[in-house]
């Protein structure tokens, strides 16, 4: 039984990073505009390192919701991780798209990392795919769903990611576009956390077993409406009970040298929340 479990793993192991390698060809692929290994190696671009960073996280979350659960046989569990594989490599990359088109919409991405190796730019990238790689983890997870549910419910967050963006914009009393695009890490950072965290409440809400649009929807949307609320009062109360004597606003966008520490405490709680939410709804 233990070797036939070891057998079983190793298998799945190997199907594993088999497909993780096809996802990191179709990221090379699809941004064939410059090469990574030179991007990396001899020019040390930390900005596009942390992009890349962000989608084999995001990848790893996003196949990880393929092995997850019951197991139905190896053959069938291949032929899960496989279908569904494909679907998850499709939709995360199809979201760093929509972090180029429309949550940093006012700038091209790819000459912020390439061109300008602007770091805040890097860090919003980083954090859109880890967060897709969470809501495509909790679509793809469990039984009684298809293809198209897994669609459907990443669709649904992609959009609760735009509107994360929009709230976001609004909470703060700084133009967020205009203080990425002046290379300002800790901007980028803040913003990176919010986005995980609200990744980590619709991944989470929508992991498990499929019942019906019925049942599973309304919650999905629920839960992912409770996150959204959240943002600007965990800002408040991080502003107020972390930093009772500084504001996260002039730290991060209001002096010469933005402080990149407060933009990870404040990325953290933002983070910190959204488990607490998972946890106690």
């Amino acid at each position: 039984m233990i070797i036939d479990k070891i057998f079983t793993s190793g298998i799945l192991i190997i199907a594993f990073y088999l497909i993780f390698y096809i996802g990191k060809k179709v990221h090379d692929l699809i941004h064939h505009s410059y090469d990574l290994n030179d991007e990396l190696v001899e020019k040390d671009n930390p900005a596009l390192a942390l992009s890349v960073a962000g989608y084999y996280a995001g990848l790893v979350f996003s196949l990880g919701g393929t092995i997850v659960g019951q197991s139905n046989g190896l053959i069938a569990d291949l032929i899960d991780m496989t279908i569904y594989g494909t679907v998850a490599i499709i939709l995360i990359n199809l979201s760093w798209f929509v972090c180029d088109r429309l949550i940093l919409r006012h700038f091209h991405v790819i000459d912020e990392l390439i061109r300008d190796q602007n770091q805040g730019t890097g860090a919003v990238s980083c954090g859109v795919s880890i967060a897709s790689g969470l809501i495509i983890y909790g679509a793809v997870s469990g039984e009684g769903g298809s293809v198209w549910t897994a669609i459907i419910f990443w669709s649904i967050g992609q959009a609760m990611l735009i509107l994360a963006g929009w709230i976001y914009n609004i909470m703060i009393p700084y133009s967020l576009h205009g203080e990425i695009e002046r290379d300002n890490v800790a901007a980028g950072v803040s913003f990176a956390g919010a986005l995980i965290a609200m990744g980590i409440v619709v991944g989470l809400s929508a992991e498990g077993d499929f019942d019906s649009w019925s049942d599973d929807l309304p919650r999905f949307i629920y839960i992912s409406m409770i996150g959204l609320c959240l943002l600007p009062i965990v800002r408040f109360l991080t502003d107020k009970i972390l930093f009772p004597t500084r504001s996260i606003s002039d730290e991060i966008a209001n002096q010469e040298v933005p402080n990149v520490g407060v933009a990870y405490i404040e990325a953290f709680s933002y983070i910190a929340a959204a488990f607490i939410i998972y946890w106690t709804i």
